[in-house]
């Protein structure tokens, strides 16, 4: 997997998995094509490492609020670096979002962190599984705010992100996207609810003038079903209706991609499991798997 340009990898909270997890490439037919961002004391020697020592010392399972700034300023140089094309894209390992907001910073996390960074109006959030695809029509808001977010202009912007980086960073000619409803049945006709009729629908039609390949609005229920014969992509409206298929089908392998963004960044599909940082028992494989997706679409664009 040899690549023109480096990918560089943030090695994440260094009182979690991330560093062990960076350790884990060690030995992989990635090692050559990344740089890891963190702390050198952490690390594998074996490991081309940009070193950002954090002024806390870390102890595993215990995150300290005062390694906040340093984490940021990690993440920050990568997504500048690959702005500047020093780096083929970005991989990132997990973050503990309540730590940094302990901090006195207000972070909801990486996407909007990174979408902030690189001037990205709209990123959007969608998780790889194999061959199963699922994007968010909006993402970390608790669900009574969800039906009010989804208006006509925040779907057509989704969207056209979603279709637009389908096309540009997974080298698909004509991506075909199923479109989740919202509400159960997908509203049932207007008595499970009117999103679907006055909202998801026509944007829906319109797009479809522009050339897009949407199906939907589809009941969420049988959206990931063979019968639906999704092939590219699905389009879910909240987070739980989505994450939960994708999750059961490739936990732990699965991958968080960031659309919308003038980079590649990819990162692993769970958090930074205090429970079990410092055991070596954590599972590198959806590093590993965020790694080669990296790679996979630098290719492609």
């Amino acid at each position: 997997m040899t690549l023109a340009k480096p990918l560089v990898i943030t090695a994440g909270e260094p009182a979690g998995v991330g560093p062990e997890l960076c350790n884990a490439l060690v030995g992989s037919t990635c090692a050559d094509d990344v740089v890891v961002i963190g702390d050198r004391r952490q690390l594998d020697s074996r490991l081309r490492v940009i070193d950002m020592p954090f002024p806390v010392a870390a102890i595993p399972g215990q995150p300290n609020p005062a390694n906040a700034a340093t984490l940021l300023d990690g993440l920050r140089a990568a997504a500048q670096g690959c702005l500047a094309g020093d780096y083929a894209g970005m991989v990132t390992a997990p973050l503990a979002k309540s730590v940094i907001a302990d901090s006195g910073v207000a972070f909801t996390g990486h996407t909007e962190f990174l979408a902030e960074v690189t001037g990205a109006a709209h990123p959007v959030m969608m998780l790889v599984a194999g061959d199963l695809r699922v994007a968010l029509a909006s993402t970390h808001l608790p669900l009574r705010d969800v039906a009010d977010y989804l208006t006509p202009g925040i779907l057509k912007r989704v969207l056209r992100i979603l279709d637009a980086d389908l096309r540009h960073k997974f080298g698909i000619e004509a991506p075909d996207i199923v479109v989740c409803g919202l509400n159960p049945h997908a509203g049932e006709g207007g008595h499970l609810g009117h999103e679907e009729i006055e909202c998801i629908a026509p944007v829906l039609e319109e797009l479809r003038a522009e050339g897009l390949r949407l199906r939907g609005p589809m009941p969420a229920d049988t959206a990931f079903t063979p019968a639906a014969g999704h092939k590219d992509a699905v389009l879910a409206m909240y987070h739980d209706q989505g994450l939960p298929v994708l999750k059961y089908a490739g936990f732990g392998h699965a991958v968080n991609v960031t659309l919308g963004l003038p980079i590649i960044r990819t990162s692993v599909d769970h958090g930074t499991a205090f429970d079990i940082a410092g055991t070596g028992t954590a599972d590198p494989g959806s590093l590993l798997a965020a790694v080669e997706l990296a790679a996979t679409m630098a290719r492609s664009r």
